[in-house]
């Protein structure tokens, strides 16, 4: 999947996060949305412009950003 077309960063959009297609819609809501158990059917419901690849691509995102190692992460470190 080429998350380029799909997750943009604009400065000008939603503080520089990441969003879909340029749009006010940010990876983080759609991603928050699966973790509270939402449906991707329910997320198309509630966002009529996002399309299932926005989904699927936000998932690829969120596979990636968790293979990257960065340690100024506000996560519980491991012992």
């Amino acid at each position: 999947m080429n998350l380029v077309e799909r997750i943009t960063v604009v400065p000008d959009v939603c503080n520089g996060k990441p969003t879909i297609r340029g749009m006010r819609i940010t990876v983080r809501t759609v991603l928050e949305y699966l973790a509270a158990g939402e449906t991707a059917e329910n997320i198309l419901d509630a966002y009529p412009n996002l399309e299932l690849a926005d989904i699927q691509a936000s998932l690829a995102y969120a596979a990636l950003l968790a293979d990257v190692r960065i340690d100024s992460l506000p996560l519980p470190m491991a012992a």
